[in-house]
């Protein structure tokens, strides 16, 4: 009999030395990846700021801003060869709970419209289309809207 030791996908802060590989899976999943800057922002204001790792290897990350009963995702991404994992979901839901523990009632998110498996993946988490930003994202010929969705949060 063969044993085979499966790996834990482990959700914690980001931390500035998971930078690099932040940036890669950005880079790897965005035609416009967020700045280095932009995400050591993130973490010097206080975002909530998570990685996904397992073994070391990062494999998506999160940004999101908790305030005044609300709570925004800015960023979730995963990367190409760890999609359709869970992980994102995994990734969602503890942005949820960090948005309960800070009192959000309300949480907000913008994604592509073309992005069908994100938009997909909210909608199952409980969110709904409320808006749309018109020219919100670039892309690679002129700018594409964004979708605004947002889920109430039990208090």
């Amino acid at each position: 009999m063969v044993a085979v030791l499966q790996s834990r996908l482990t959700i914690r802060p980001m931390q500035t030395d998971d930078l690099v590989g932040v940036l890669a899976v950005e880079r790897d999943s965005y035609g416009y990846p967020w700045s280095r800057r932009i995400f050591e922002d993130c973490m010097q204001v206080g975002y909530c700021c998570l990685v996904a790792e397992t073994d070391g290897v990062i494999q998506a990350h999160a940004i999101m801003l908790a305030r005044a009963e609300e709570a925004h995702v800015l960023n979730l991404c995963v990367g190409p060869d760890h999609r359709r994992q869970g992980i994102a979901a995994r990734l969602l839901e503890e942005l949820l709970a960090v948005a309960r523990r800070a009192h959000a009632r309300t949480m907000f998110l913008e994604v592509r419209p073309s992005n069908t498996g994100a938009i997909d993946l909210y909608e199952r988490a409980g969110f709904h289309e409320v808006g749309r930003r018109p020219d919100y994202y670039p892309a690679p010929f002129g700018r594409e809207d964004a979708l605004v969705m947002a889920r109430e949060l039990p208090v």
